[in-house]
């Protein structure tokens, strides 16, 4: 790693990156590859390959433990699981849901014939603003899905209420907290279900993979049905369903990676405390803090770039960070409401999005797991001082080095 303290070291400015191999925002943990591949040989000398073998049976029953809830179904990935809660719990019409979201969260809406209807967020919390829903609710409108974005929980209890009053389906999209909790309560238990997602680039992986979590016994009983075609038996077919199956080989990552989740999060939140530190003392950058008196898997650091203080913009920052090998990410830019089909089906959806549309020109995540320690964390943290303390110098060197390459390239 090369060191960065003036700004003809950037690599943007045709220095040597800082990192030689690119770092990513979620590297996959892995766990211990010797009980992983003791399960696969396991599975493999049996010969069950799928169809809710004895991993997946001993999986389901481990999440469902450790949260406390009645049944976990684990699905083949989030995105599925997502489609089959929604359909299983009826969902039809219109939806709320948030913008600020992986773009997951609308299709597997959209795919069923569902409308999202994109309402606004709570800018302190990140999450869909209880107070902002109910101005969206219609006739049509079936369900509330929130989103425990970042691992931060929902205003769960002004959801619940507002979907009791008008009679709505409440569930929750918590693809990024699992392993976390809210008000001693670990999430899982909310609503009519919540939906896991077990991917790859998450903190705790089965490579791909996702479930429903669930305390609604006829619910749960249906998405059993559902996510292998409707088989009811060997022979019999109840309901309409599609194959949603988690494999045993995605069950036996899952059970590794469960042996090694506390040494995970262990990273994640030393990882955090670490940056917490480093950039705290930096104008016009906020890193997003969690409750350490809940559970947290501490998963993504997240900043917001203040450009009126820091005067370098989010973007402007973030090509500087890919260029040293940093690949920091805009989530959710810039809406799922600016994506297509939406954009087109809702042209004006942004004028009631204020607090999405600007929090999605603020927002930065930055590389964590266990694929990052002290002294990348370190790096990483001293561009970011570099660039802000000499911001207005770097924003001349990044319009005089963009007129450059247009004369070049006439």
């Amino acid at each position: 790693m090369s060191n960065k303290t003036r700004l003809e070291h950037l690599a943007i400015f045709g220095a040597a990156p800082a990192f030689n191999e690119k770092l990513h925002v979620g590297r996959p943990n892995i766990g211990n590859r010797d009980r992983l591949f003791q399960r696969i040989n396991d599975l493999l000398d049996r010969r069950w390959l799928t169809n809710n073998g004895s991993y997946v049976q001993e999986f389901e029953q481990r999440i469902a433990d450790m949260i406390g809830v009645k049944h976990c179904i684990p699905m083949c990935n989030g995105t599925v699981a997502l489609e089959i809660a929604i359909r299983a719990a009826g969902l039809t019409g219109e939806v709320i849901i948030p913008s600020f979201t992986f773009i997951a969260t609308a299709h597997a809406l959209q795919w069923q014939e569902i409308t999202p209807v994109f309402c606004d967020i709570d800018p302190h919390t990140y999450t869909i603003n209880p107070w902002r829903v109910e101005a969206m609710i219609t006739p049509r409108t079936t369900g509330i899905i929130g989103v425990h974005l970042w691992g931060q929980p929902c205003n769960v209890e002004a959801l619940t209420e507002i979907a009791r009053k008008h009679n709505l389906k409440l569930m929750f999209d918590a693809a990024h907290s699992f392993g976390c909790s809210y008000n001693g309560q670990m999430i899982g238990n909310f609503g009519d279900a919540e939906v896991f997602s077990f991917h790859a680039t998450k903190f705790f992986n089965t490579f791909e993979g996702g479930a429903v979590a669930t305390n609604n016994d006829e619910l749960a009983g249906k998405i059993r049905l559902m996510k292998n075609f409707g088989f009811s038996g060997f022979e019999n077919v109840s309901y309409i369903g599609t194959n949603g199956k988690m494999s045993e080989i995605c069950a036996a990552m899952g059970l590794t990676g469960l042996e090694s989740l506390d040494e995970f999060v262990a990273v994640n939140y030393q990882n955090y405390k670490q940056y917490q530190h480093e950039v705290r003392n930096i104008p016009g950058v906020k890193l997003l803090t969690y409750d350490e008196a809940e559970k947290s898997n501490y998963q993504y650091i997240v900043l917001e770039i203040d450009q009126e203080i820091t005067h370098i913009s989010r973007d402007e920052l973030v090509k500087i960070f890919w260029a040293e090998n940093i690949l920091a990410r805009r989530y959710f830019y810039p809406g799922c409401h600016r994506m297509e089909p939406y954009r087109s089906y809702f042209p004006h959806a942004g004028l009631l999005l204020p607090e999405t549309e600007s929090l999605g020109k603020r927002v930065l995540v930055l590389p964590t797991g266990t694929a990052v320690g002290t002294e990348e964390i370190n790096k990483i943290c001293q561009i970011i001082r570099l660039v802000v303390q000499h911001s207005r110098e770097v924003k001349e060197r990044l319009v005089d080095a963009s007129e450059e390459l247009i004369r070049t390239r006439r």
